[in-house]
């Protein structure tokens, strides 16, 4: 990649970040700035590109659980969502095609059909991005979001095999049984590893080497080779080391990715209003992922937030169009349009997806009105009982504080973390925990209804690993007129710096604290001299 694209991509990043988007919008546009002034979409970027998005599959494989992907709010639920919008969208595109529209009038329900399936996949790369800076993969919404998204590309793994004849080998016969064979030799290689840069290698040949060229050896698809590995290494001692590692990598080559969207062509103004036009069809799609999700009995909260990680067009519809000029079926004109119509809705998702707490908080009432009578066990908001301490996040540090209060406060100490498994874990253990979501205005709610004007709840503690996540919930805290004690954990200056601005009692800095307690603790253990 060019010295002045990537000084571009990181003017018009920290543009955008300065004024509160993502930085990915930033790209997108730095892409459309190159595209301007000549820029053209090189070998180089395509592999940067491809990479991003074969690591972005191999880490979300590595937080996956395939026991998500066969509940029916998300098989059944992404089945029916595609199939709805792919026939909404495709008579709305063939209907257009009677216009007189420029690009339109040429288009068949063949070709309609296609743009609208096409039209009908979210963005992979967005939603993951987004969960990830909000700290939500392991959220309700963010377990559902991510299903959808795999359930999709497994349709576009279906759609490569008969449009673009990618039928599998002999060779994939044997796949499964390798799999098996590799599972076993991988984890322990892994054990044996340790924790330095070599496990970052051993990630990439795993990712890069055994899933995606494995996998296109036999005919297959590699991102999906990425994703299957991922997978296989899922739910091991190692997995959560191994995917902070590959994260910084994988953030840097999807920068090749946004920047390839904006340099796919030459944008014209006809082919600006016809996207426009496809941008604006995401409010179907939107309203169909909400309706089909509180239809599955799901919490209007968890159906919102994951419908706005997903209210977006998706890098795999450019596979299906690209596929499609290939065979001739559309012109090349509509991979630009397609590309320009998924730039528009990440723009316009990005914001929706910042603020979307506060446009929850203010809808939520009209969205609760399309909830269930009935509501599936794991999705519904809890009750925190007697407890008088809250102790939000029960990874290490949580799990440390919840500890040495429990020895003298007991059961008055409740911790509350977002992950289930790890619940579950702190079950077996004989603590006292409880799933749920410090971010969620339903809970706060619960807690002023039951306990705050009892003054039931003393002290609050922060401890998640995401700092946006603890700055939420010490604005629900306020929002509810709490008034006893706040401490909360930050692992940078500036962290905890808007920590004692916002109020908070005790501030914790993660790292500084660390060393002065490891201080104290060689203090201890030094012999005094007589």
């Amino acid at each position: 990649m060019d010295p002045i694209w990537l000084s571009i991509a990181f003017a018009f990043g920290l543009g955008v970040r300065a004024i509160g988007l993502p930085p990915l919008v930033g790209y997108l546009l730095a892409g459309f700035t190159l595209n301007y002034f000549g820029a053209e979409q090189g070998e180089f970027v395509n592999i940067v590109s491809d990479l991003g998005i074969t690591l972005l599959l191999f880490t979300i494989g590595l937080k996956l659980k395939i026991k998500n992907l066969i509940k029916p709010e998300i098989w059944a639920g992404a089945s029916l969502h595609m199939g709805i919008t792919t026939i909404l969208f495709a008579g709305i595109i063939f209907g257009l095609s009677f216009s007189g529209l420029t690009f339109f009038s040429s288009l068949t329900w063949q070709t309609s059909l296609i743009i609208a399936f096409a039209l009908s996949f979210s963005s992979t790369v967005f939603a993951v991005k987004i969960l990830e800076d909000f700290g939500e993969l392991n959220s309700y919404h963010g377990i559902l979001a991510i299903g959808v998204l795999i359930m999709q590309d497994i349709y576009a793994v279906i759609f490569l095999v008969f449009a673009a004849g990618k039928i599998p080998n002999i060779y994939a016969i044997g796949l499964p049984i390798a799999l098996i064979i590799l599972k076993p030799i991988l984890v322990w290689l892994m054990k044996k590893i340790g924790h330095g840069e070599l496990l970052i290698l051993f990630g990439f040949f795993v990712a890069l080497v055994l899933g995606a060229e494995m996998f296109k050896f036999v005919g297959l698809k590699a991102d999906l080779g990425a994703l299957v590995m991922g997978i296989l290494l899922s739910n091991t001692k190692q997995t959560n080391e191994l995917y902070k590692k590959l994260i910084s990598f994988k953030d840097f080559f999807l920068i090749g990715f946004f920047l390839s969207i904006g340099l796919t062509g030459m944008p014209m103004l006809e082919h600006l209003y016809i996207a426009a036009i496809l941008a604006v069809l995401i409010n179907i799609k939107v309203i169909l992922y909400f309706l089909v999700f509180t239809r599955f009995k799901i919490r209007a909260r968890t159906a919102f937030f994951a419908t706005l990680g997903l209210s977006n067009y998706s890098e795999f519809g450019l596979i299906v169009a690209a596929i499609a000029v290939t065979t001739g079926m559309i012109s090349a004109e509509w991979l630009i349009i397609l590309a320009l119509a998924l730039s528009i809705s990440f723009i316009v998702s990005s914001p929706l997806n910042t603020k979307g707490h506060k446009i929850f908080a203010f809808f939520r009432r009209r969205l609760k009105f399309f909830e269930t009578r009935l509501r599936l066990e794991y999705d519904k908001v809890f009750d925190i009982g007697d407890a008088e301490i809250l102790i939000f996040g029960m990874g290490r540090i949580g799990t440390a504080v919840y500890d040495q209060l429990s020895k003298k406060y007991g059961k008055t100490v409740l911790g509350i973390e977002l992950d289930e498994d790890k619940v579950q874990n702190h079950i077996k253990n004989q603590k006292n925990v409880l799933h749920d979501d410090a971010t969620d205005i339903e809970f706060w709610d619960s807690v002023k209804q039951n306990h705050l004007k009892k003054q039931q709840v003393k002290i609050v503690i922060l401890c998640m690993g995401n700092f946006n996540a603890n700055l939420i919930a010490i604005d629900r805290l306020k929002t509810i007129g709490y008034t006893g004690h706040i401490a909360a954990t930050g692992v940078h200056d500036d962290q905890i710096s808007i920590l004692k601005r916002l109020g908070v009692n005790s501030v914790y800095n993660v790292f500084t604290e660390a060393g002065i307690g490891f201080a104290d603790h060689i203090c201890i253990s030094i012999p005094k001299k007589n």
